[in-house]
Formats: C-alpha cells, structure tokens, sequence
C-alpha cells in the first residue's frame, strides 16, 4: 500500500487500460453461455433454456468439422513455421547493416506494407494473381505456358494466405528483435573480434543468445494463436471454387452465426476455438519454462 500510494501517477495512468480491458474482454464473457443454450432473442441470455454440450456435439459430428479443423491448423502452422523466423533473420541482417541510410530505406521498405488494410492487399493479390488479366499469369502466358487458377485452386490458398501475410508483416514483427538486438553489449562483440571471430560467428554466439528470450516469449504467445486464423482475408480471398482449402472455424462461425443467426451454436464453435488455444499456450509455456527457464509466467 505504501508502494501504491508512493506511485499513485502511475497507477492512475494504468487505470485507462485496466477499464478498457474489463469493459471489453472481461465483462463480454457473460455472454458465452449461450454457447451452453438454446438462445432465443426474446427470452434473453437468462430467459434461453439451457441445453449443456449439445451445440458442441453438433460441431463435433458434423460433416465439415476435420476439414475446418485441417485447415485452420494447416494455415496456423503454415504461417509460424514460415512467418517466425523469417522476421528474426530480417532483424539480425538489418543490424548487421553499416550504412546508416541503406538501413533506414530498408526498414521503411519492409515497415510499409504493415500500414497497407488487408482490402488493399487482397486488392494486389487480385491484381497480380487473376487467372484473365493477372501480371504474373501475363509473363507466364508470354513465357508460353498456361494462366494458373491461383485464387480458384484450393492447392494455391494457404501459399497465397501465407505469403501475403509475410510479406504485410515480416519487416514490422522484426521491430522488436531490432530492440532486442541493441540490448546486447558491445563489448561482447568487441572481445569477440579480438578472439578472432567472424561476422556470422559473433550473430551465432553473441546476437542469437541475446536476443533468445525475446524470440521464446514470441513463439509462446503465436503457438497460442495457431488456430486463431483471422476471418477478413480469408473471407475476402475465399469463393466457392476454393473453399475446400479455404473453410476455417471463423468463416464456419460467420456463416452459421451471422448469416444462419444461430448464436448459441456459433458461440459454442468460437469458445472450442478458444480453449484450444489457451491450452497450447499453457503446454508450449510450461515446456519454454523446464527448457531453457524463459516464460511468460
């Protein structure tokens, strides 16, 4: 007490957050029940009779449940298996960068396409990947070859969602580690160079120890992401010819929620979803933690 009362400024500017955080993560959880109810508008959230794990029993034996499943978890694993590192790679080159102003044009290069919305993005994508007027499917007509379906083939969604995705938010995801980086003492790399190292041993013995509890705290908080695929672009590059590939949990609550207005099934589906997630994150943060001894908790 006598800390807070020492500190009262600061607690006073933390209030804001705290209240934005209850009013609008914590006091919304009322309404999960109605993923245990047979919700009816008119009779409310307290007035719906309950109807325990039926909505979920549903979920669970329905004909689409492994392809949401597969792809949701296909997409989530394709981006941490691809977009982890590379913002991590980009971080270390940047820093090994000498030149003042080759550095700052490279930041702002890979900074920018983070400011682009994801409309504007899909945008591009159609522009460039259209089966009929698309430039990359123009210079493979002109090379002789056939235009490709890559927004209409279920084979090309996760590359495309994926890569897109890298591209939008590898050079700012590479911020932090960039922090992290000039964290590292310099004379570490000064006695190393006394020592004989090179460059690319120095990153390996000096720059990657350094920066190593920044990268697991990451790693736990995207594994406790992996099916947290978002919903805008995928429902924007989504259609009917590839949503084989393209079908995932939150499309599957848009449609049966919004569209079908069934609340209480939908909200079942989004707390399965959730769940999961906190279960990954509690199990990837406990083995961080017997490891290597760095976690969020």
């Amino acid at each position: 007490m006598v800390r807070m009362r020492r500190n009262a400024d600061l607690y006073l500017l933390f209030l804001p957050v705290a209240a934005f955080f209850v009013l609008f993560q914590y006091v919304p959880m009322y309404g999960v029940q109605i993923a245990f109810k047979d919700f009816i508008a008119v009779q409310g959230i307290w007035g719906s009779p309950w109807i325990g794990f039926e909505h979920f029993e549903r979920f669970f034996n329905s004909y689409y449940f492994w392809r949401l499943i597969g792809n949701t978890l296909g997409i989530g694993v394709y981006e941490l298996v691809v977009g982890f590192p590379l913002p991590i790679m980009l971080a270390l080159l940047i820093h090994e960068v000498r030149s003042a102003r080759f550095r700052r044009f490279v930041q702002t290069v890979t900074y920018a396409p983070h400011f682009l919305s994801t409309v504007v993005v899909v945008g591009i994508l159609m522009m460039f990947l259209s089966q009929e007027s698309g430039m990359l499917n123009g210079f493979i007509q002109m090379a002789g070859g056939e235009p490709i379906g890559f927004l209409t083939e279920p084979s090309w969604f996760k590359t495309i969602f994926v890569g897109s995705g890298v591209w939008q938010s590898m050079g700012w995801n590479s911020i932090i580690y960039l922090a992290a980086l000039a964290g590292i003492d310099p004379q570490l790399h000064e006695a190393a160079k006394v020592d004989g190292a090179s460059r690319l041993q120095r990153i390996w013995h000096i720059n990657l120890p350094g920066i190593l509890p920044t990268v697991v705290i990451l790693l736990i908080l995207n594994v406790g992401q992996v099916l947290g695929v978002g919903f805008e672009k995928v429902y924007l590059l989504q259609n009917n010819l590839n949503m084989q590939a393209s079908d995932v949990i939150s499309t599957n609550v848009y449609r049966s929620g919004i569209l079908g207005a069934q609340y209480g099934y939908s909200a079942a589906v989004g707390l399965f979803n959730s769940v999961v997630n906190f279960i990954l994150l509690l199990s990837v943060n406990r083995l961080a933690r017997r490891l290597n001894g760095t976690s969020l908790w």
